[in-house]
């Protein structure tokens, strides 16, 4: 590219898609030596332990960039302006928000990594990568969360969230450099988003 052409939207996703497809890749890779090299167990903790640091480093960014905005970092600022983390075309194929019951989630369809994910029979270990949602939402403020309600490695048609509060021993145990805190990564059937 010439750098004085620009692109059109299509091509713009189709240049997101494929790096999204090498940070899939790049996940796979260090999710399989860890678990080759650590053993299972110490391999996936390795590997939980990494997306947490991953998503607390994406969602004190957002934190930081709504806060230069003059907003308070709650749910419905997350994202706003200057501190939206994803990009909106290429990642997946669409996005909407759906209220079901009373409840509100934000559905995501196409997902890029989850189809390289699938395209390498390692549904697993990606979904691993998708604990970085919980992780990162606790990191911009840890009295929320984003949590899985279905998750295409998962098998689901579709990802779907809700963004609910926390819980004080969540909290602590997402603080905690010990403390299993992939439980967080769920969302009650009676829970509410906010």
């Amino acid at each position: 590219m010439d750098g004085k052409r620009k692109l059109t939207v299509d091509e713009a996703a189709h240049e997101v898609k494929l790096a999204s497809r090498r940070i899939a890749l790049l996940h796979l890779a260090f999710a399989r030596t860890a678990i080759r090299r650590l053993g299972e167990e110490a391999g996936r903790l390795l590997i939980t332990d990494a997306i947490k640091a991953y998503g607390t480093m994406i969602g004190k960014e957002v934190r930081r960039a709504v806060l230069r905005q003059g907003l308070e970092p709650i749910p419905a600022n997350y994202g706003v302006g200057e501190s939206r983390s994803l990009p909106n075309i290429g990642m997946h194929t669409g996005s909407e928000t759906v209220t079901e019951h009373g409840r509100t989630r934000l559905r995501a369809y196409g997902c890029t990594m989850a189809d390289v994910w699938e395209e390498h029979a390692s549904e697993d270990l990606g979904r691993l990568y998708c604990l970085v949602d919980p992780a990162k939402y606790m990191a911009y403020n840890p009295a929320y969360t984003m949590s899985h309600t279905k998750a295409v490695p998962s098998g689901d048609p579709y990802c779907e969230f809700c963004i609910r509060k926390t819980s004080p021993q969540e909290q602590a145990d997402f603080a905690s450099e010990a403390a299993d805190w992939t439980y967080i990564d769920h969302c009650p059937e009676e829970e509410t988003s906010v």
